[in-house]
């Protein structure tokens, strides 16, 4: 998932990305490993799971004099390194202004 936030006039003020996957290990030491032949056990699970919803906060610093921001998020698959398949992206404004 990548989060980013741009001011009107285009430029980009924020931008962070979150993982969602499980993390494993060999049972030998805490170490990750991903290699599918050579997961024992798992550390803990980051993974997105069907049909249960998440929430998730993002603390976002605006420059001075900035009041308002375009935030885009950008849910995607990747199966390997630089193949990132889009799912879905949302976009909306966000103000300080009541």
């Amino acid at each position: 998932m990548e989060v980013t936030a741009k001011t009107k006039d285009g430029k980009e003020v924020f931008a962070d990305q979150k993982v969602y996957m499980t993390q494993a290990t060999s049972s030998k030491d805490e170490k990750m490993i991903y290699g599918a032949q050579w997961k024992v056990g798992y550390l803990r699970d980051t993974s997105l799971q069907p049909y249960k919803t998440r929430d998730e906060s993002f603390e976002i610093k605006l420059p001075e004099g900035v009041r308002t921001v375009d935030v885009t998020v950008e849910l995607t698959y990747q199966l390997f390194p630089g193949d990132k398949i889009p799912i879905h992206t949302v976009t909306k404004e966000v103000t300080l202004d009541k």
